[in-house]
């Protein structure tokens, strides 16, 4: 075991593809998979690059998920004083409360009834598509629009103000932008949930929302907690999906070979879900935790209050996990992944977007066979100033 610290450098952010993680992870996996990083705050901790180093590292219950005794990854700011229901950040005994409370509503049986009406709203942005095109931005007339009509249909929010809150949750993610625009957004969506869920106090409906207001009294969460868990929703149920579609739909796009394997064989589509995801691996600023005692850790002493960065994008690409990992291969065998982190904190509406993403995916190529980038790949804008990695706009025609 290292009790030594090792210089510490600053977290790798340069991409020479943009599909493909920062390209430093790649050394570090070979030479350094445990290093010293200096985050944007200037505190110094620990970076984690290798697969079953960041799998065993999600299932330690010695490192702490709340956010508020972590370092600053980007922002150099102070930290923002997390709301009510940010399970997000949580650990047990509170953190299995607010899972509870939620892990009925994304079932695998219930998911499977939403497939209809998820595809009813896929085609309804195909034929939007249609009518608008050929020629047309695929995040904003398709990625963006799928994910936030589902969301919006599960929790009872109006969609007629999806374009609000999907704006007001792009400059939360920002974390470019300047503080008091994010905290402007920030309580404009807040305002926006907390009207709602007076207003399903007053009239319930069969949706999440109303269903955690009038649950048993005695597993009911307070009212600020059920807004804050609304919000948490609202911008995760709809972001990182949105992402996937538009940069999952590129990166099939730039590899004609892959997209062409799946045109020939459409059972392909769940495999092609799953390897997408971990190639592309778009919520890239992940897993963020805090050791609480000393820890004993891959030959290396973390001690009590040090931050450590489980590098999903690295994990995902590990060459001692996948052969040939910086291939795209919708066929690969045994492709599972961190993309949905693991453990106790494992994305609790996966399945809701596996679901998504196979039925986009397939509908979308189905009905556009000729479906190609409208522009250079060099003028591509790519999401680097957000937690979830992606494409800022798609002109795509057919």
């Amino acid at each position: 075991m290292s009790e030594s610290q090792p210089e510490a450098r600053n977290l790798p952010l340069h991409r020479s593809c943009p599909f493909d993680p920062p390209d430093e992870y790649k050394r570090l996996r070979e030479e350094e998979p445990v290093s010293r990083v200096r985050f944007a705050d200037g505190q110094e901790g620990w970076l984690l690059t290798k697969f079953k180093d960041v799998r065993d590292f999600l299932l330690d219950s010695r490192f702490s998920s709340d956010r508020n005794r972590a370092a600053r990854t980007r922002h150099t700011h102070e930290k923002p004083k997390l709301p009510a229901g940010a399970m997000v950040s949580m650990d047990p005994p509170e953190h299995t409360r607010y899972r509870r409370m939620l892990a009925g509503q994304f079932t695998v049986r219930r998911v499977r009834e939403l497939e209809p009406k998820i595809a009813g709203y896929v085609h309804q942005q195909l034929d939007a598509m249609a009518e608008a095109g050929p020629g047309v931005d695929l995040v904003q007339t398709f990625a963006l629009p799928v994910p936030s009509l589902v969301i919006c249909d599960l929790l009872g929010v109006p969609s007629r103000h999806r374009h609000d809150f999907q704006r007001w949750a792009q400059t939360v993610l920002n974390v470019d932008l300047p503080l008091a625009e994010v905290h402007r957004a920030k309580e404009q969506l807040f305002a926006f949930i907390t009207d709602l869920v007076h207003e399903k106090q007053r009239h319930p409906h069969d949706d999440i929302i109303s269903g955690l207001l009038h649950s048993p009294a005695e597993d009911r969460l307070t009212l600020e907690e059920i807004i804050g868990v609304s919000v948490l929703l609202l911008i995760a149920g709809h972001e990182s999906t949105s992402n996937m579609l538009s940069i999952g739909a590129y990166a099939l796009l730039r590899h004609p070979g892959e997209l062409a394997k799946l045109r020939a064989d459409p059972s392909l589509i769940d495999n092609a879900v799953e390897e997408l995801l971990r190639y592309l691996s778009i919520v890239h600023l992940e897993f963020i935790r805090t050791a609480t005692e000393e820890v004993e850790f891959a030959g290396h002493l973390i001690r009590p209050g040090e931050t450590v960065k489980g590098s999903m994008v690295s994990a995902n690409r590990d060459s001692d996990r996948y052969p040939d990992p910086d291939v795209l291969d919708l066929a690969r065998k045994d492709v599972h992944h961190l993309t949905f982190g693991h453990g106790i904190h494992q994305c609790i509406a996966q399945q809701l977007a596996r679901v998504e993403l196979r039925v986009s995916f397939g509908l979308l190529f189905a009905r556009f066979p000729t479906l190609r980038p409208a522009i250079a790949p060099e003028e591509v804008r790519f999401k680097d100033d957000s937690v979830a990695y992606g494409v800022k706009e798609l002109p795509v025609a057919w």
